[in-house]
């Protein structure tokens, strides 16, 4: 009660009515965020598409709103793919400068929710605790975004930015007095984006094709026009102690993730799953380049491997842990989880079993 709340508390919500539910007929179906809606939403584009080529007409720039992705992924992807291939076109995500997502967030692995009750997903983040200040886009107030989303941003594919909630409220009544449809708050944003970028081609004097996804009207936002209009309205700011406190938490994450990598590494190794323990190794190295210690890695394996023949069986002791005479090519102690992934598939090359642990040390298996 005492939170303006978040699309990340919504869905920590929501997750739990599901599973709380003990006649089992609930079910949960997200509808943003995660790739198959990514997908889904492309409809919107390729319409788009196909209503431009029956005018001759192909856009210079595409924009659309963005809180968790599946608005601006529905009007940008198939345009993306044109990218790809060679289009000379420039595609705009726009979000709220009160929770900047995109445009100041840390690209990571992080929970979907509030609560961490979804899997650990790579995504530009603002960091899963974090809420975001009561401003009226509502459907944008999301810490993170899509992974499909973060990605192509992270390669370059798109330019976001963000806008303060004022002007997007003005760019939305300029929009309903020239068109007589009055947008959302979040449709807003792409229109404040579109009115820009006609701007910019006023004073460039150049004529460009600007494209936008209006993607929702205002009819149940009259209160906050009218609070806009009487002047009650005010740009937020984010809070940037609170969104250093939520991306604190993303260390958690990581080794929360390493640590089931490292199982997964481990059970690899004591099936003889050469292919398989390569595999994981390299998705240990797509964590990126967050600090995780040779060490630690090398603790989960060896716990995992001991407990699945004698849970009883007591941790090695420190003589057995590699120490800084190992050889050159060895990584140190302090190196990134890239070089992990490189040196686990040089290394794992004969593959381990459980057994070979009661007679030889973990610096001759693991080196």
């Amino acid at each position: 009660p005492a939170t303006p709340g978040s699309l990340g508390i919504a869905i920590s919500e929501a997750i739990e009515a599901a599973v709380s539910d003990t006649s089992g007929k609930t079910r949960y179906s997200l509808g943003s965020v995660l790739n198959h809606v990514m997908l889904h939403q492309t409809v919107i584009g390729l319409e788009a598409k196909k209503q431009l080529e029956k005018v001759n007409e192909y856009p210079d720039v595409v924009i659309g709103c963005a809180g968790g992705g599946s608005n601006f992924a529905g009007i940008a992807f198939p345009f993306i793919a044109d990218k790809i291939n060679g289009a000379e076109i420039e595609i705009i995500p726009v979000e709220p400068e009160a929770c900047p997502t995109l445009t100041k967030g840390r690209y990571a692995y992080d929970f979907g929710d509030t609560a961490h009750l979804t899997p650990l997903v790579k995504m530009h983040t603002l960091g899963s605790t974090y809420v975001p200040p009561g401003f009226h886009a509502g459907g944008l107030r999301y810490h993170g975004m899509a992974p499909m989303l973060s990605h192509i941003t992270d390669l370059g594919y798109i330019k976001p930015r963000a806008y303060q909630q004022l002007g997007c409220f003005a760019a939305g009544l300029q929009f309903a007095q020239a068109e007589g449809i009055l947008p959302a708050p979040e449709a807003n944003h792409a229109v404040k984006g579109a009115i820009d970028e006609a701007l910019r081609c006023k004073e460039e004097g150049v004529s460009r094709c600007i494209l936008f996804n209006l993607c929702g009207h205002g009819h149940f936002d009259m209160q906050a026009y009218r609070d806009y209009m009487d002047g009650k309205l005010v740009d937020q700011e984010y809070d940037e102690s609170e969104i250093a406190m939520a991306l604190a938490g993303l260390a958690a994450a990581r080794l929360m993730l390493a640590k089931g990598q490292a199982e997964s590494l481990a059970g690899a190794l004591a099936d003889r799953n050469l292919d398989r323990a390569t595999a994981v190794a390299e998705a240990l190295g797509n964590l990126g380049d967050e600090p995780l210690t040779r060490v630690r890695l090398l603790d989960l394996v060896d716990g995992k491997l001991r407990s699945s023949e004698d849970p009883g069986a007591p941790p090695l002791s420190d003589d057995d842990v590699p120490d800084s005479s190992a050889p050159e090519e060895a990584p140190q102690e302090d190196w990134d989880l890239k070089s992990l992934a490189d040196w686990a598939a040089g290394h794992f090359k004969q593959p381990v079993h459980v057994s070979d642990l009661q007679d030889r040390s973990r610096r001759e298996i693991f080196e």
